[in-house]
This record gives structure tokens, sequence and C-alpha cells, in this order.
């Protein structure tokens, strides 16, 4: 139900813009988020946004990373700035309900290369 876009490749020091939106009706959405999985290592956290606008980042893309939301499309968006090649991941969206059930969107490609 969660349509992740906007990956690509991308030179360091570049910047990209991730969307993700649910394609059915979700209501009272409690919590969205980016996830990133680099190969070999475990899915981490990149960015969450509360129902109330409260964010919170990771410490490798704070400063550098925004997450944003449009309540009324039902879509959280992740602005990327100044990537680095430890950006390169498989981005995935998350959507957490009150009653603690998780989307998950399908994950869109990142790579920071020159």
């Amino acid at each position: 139900q969660l349509q992740a876009s906007g990956g690509g490749l991308v030179e360091p020091g570049g910047s990209l813009r991730l969307s993700c939106a649910a394609s059915g009706s979700i209501f009272s959405i409690n919590t969205m988020g980016w996830y990133r999985q680099a190969p070999g290592k475990q899915r981490e956290l990149v960015a969450t946004i509360t129902n109330i606008g409260l964010t919170n980042y990771a410490v490798s893309v704070r400063g550098r990373f925004t997450i944003s939301k449009d309540k009324a499309k039902n879509t959280v968006y992740l602005q990327m700035n100044s990537l680095k090649p430890e950006d390169t991941a498989v981005y995935y969206c998350n959507f957490q309900m009150p009653t603690g059930h998780n989307y998950w969107g399908q994950g869109t490609q990142v790579t920071v290369s020159s």
C-alpha cells in the first residue's frame, strides 16, 4: 500500500528527494519514517516524523536530511542533501499505526558514486 519513489544515482555532494505515498485509505498514522539497508548490513532508522510533527534523525544524517509530510495526502518525504557514498542503500518508507501495525514500502535504491 506504500509506494516509494525518487531514488537514483547521484554524485557525492548531490541531492535527492524521496517520496512515499499510501495507495489506499490509511487513517490515523502515528509515525511516518524512512529506513535504509546497505548491502551486508541491517536495516537502520534514517528519520521519523510523528503525527504532530516531531522529528528524529540518525546522527549520521543530521543536518543533511530533512523529513516532512503532507498529512492530507498521506505522503512522507525525505530531502537528502550533501549525499555521501556511505548513504548508498535501499531506502524504505514506513507508516506506523497507533495499533503498532507497520506498513512498509517496496524500497527505492539510492546510489551515491562518482
